[in-house]
């Protein structure tokens, strides 16, 4: 077996279980204890596990407390995001009543809404504006703008929402763990999506695959309450956690 291929089985096996033995690699590689050990020397050097005595860890979920700007967001994964929004789109029909939240995978959905009788609601003043354009009617909450994610937040917004049922809302998410479910790190938007998943039927999470095993500051869902759009994940794990659907 070549190194590359031992190397994709060590990190397939340790990111599936977390935490691997040093036997159980060389039963599944059929190979010494002193090759898998340089593999995980390697491996841990590069950043792409943690070695520890006897075996392997996985890396822990990524945590972070900032948030990019939709200018450095629109740069990022287009393919992708395109795809997840392509599929998301063809959900809404008929009569429905949907939330679209704030962000560039949501904004994406908006040219690819089939032609029906639906009623929008957003906190995002950018998709409000295209969805008008587009001839739908548009209702946008009161509240406070937040220019980072050009979204409409506060306790005005949230209070605005929870008059309204949602057959369908589709939210964004700066992190999904399975650990620390879906999350964002400011607190202001988490209240707005609590709010909208309170009073929505059905609940789709728009998330391309760099989100995966990323964890922010504020949960606002668990794994269970979404219906996940993604594009691909490699972590097989969420599957048995969630409801997960890949377009690519």
């Amino acid at each position: 077996m070549l190194t590359e291929e031992r190397h994709a089985l060590i990190l397939e096996h340790v990111n599936a279980n977390k935490t691997v033995s040093l036997a159980q690699l060389c039963e599944l590689l059929d190979t010494s204890e002193s090759t898998v050990r340089r593999d995980l020397a390697l491996l841990d050097q590069n950043g792409l596990l943690i070695k520890v005595r006897g075996g392997a860890m996985a890396l822990g979920d990524r945590f972070s407390l900032t948030e990019q700007d939709m200018a450095e967001k629109s740069k990022l994964f287009n393919e992708e995001k395109t795809a997840i929004a392509k599929f998301a789109a063809q959900l809404i029909d008929e009569d429905d009543f949907v939330f679209i939240d704030a962000g560039t995978t949501t904004e994406k959905m908006i040219d690819f809404i089939p032609q029906k009788n639906v009623t929008f609601v957003t906190n995002a003043f950018i998709h409000a504006k295209k969805l008008a354009q587009r001839g739908f009617r548009v209702l946008l909450p009161a509240g406070e703008i937040k220019l980072t994610t050009e979204a409409l937040v506060g306790a005005e917004c949230v209070n605005s929402l929870r008059n309204y049922n949602f057959s369908k809302c589709f939210l964004g998410a700066n992190g999904i763990s399975l650990s620390g479910g879906v999350s964002t790190p400011d607190m202001n938007e988490a209240s707005v999506k609590s709010a909208v998943i309170s009073g929505s039927r059905e609940v789709y999470l728009l998330a391309d695959h760099s989100k995966f095993d990323q964890t922010s500051s504020v949960t606002f869902a668990r794994l269970n309450q979404v219906r996940i759009i993604t594009d691909k994940l490699s972590n097989k794990r969420y599957f048995t956690a969630a409801n997960v659907k890949e377009v690519l």
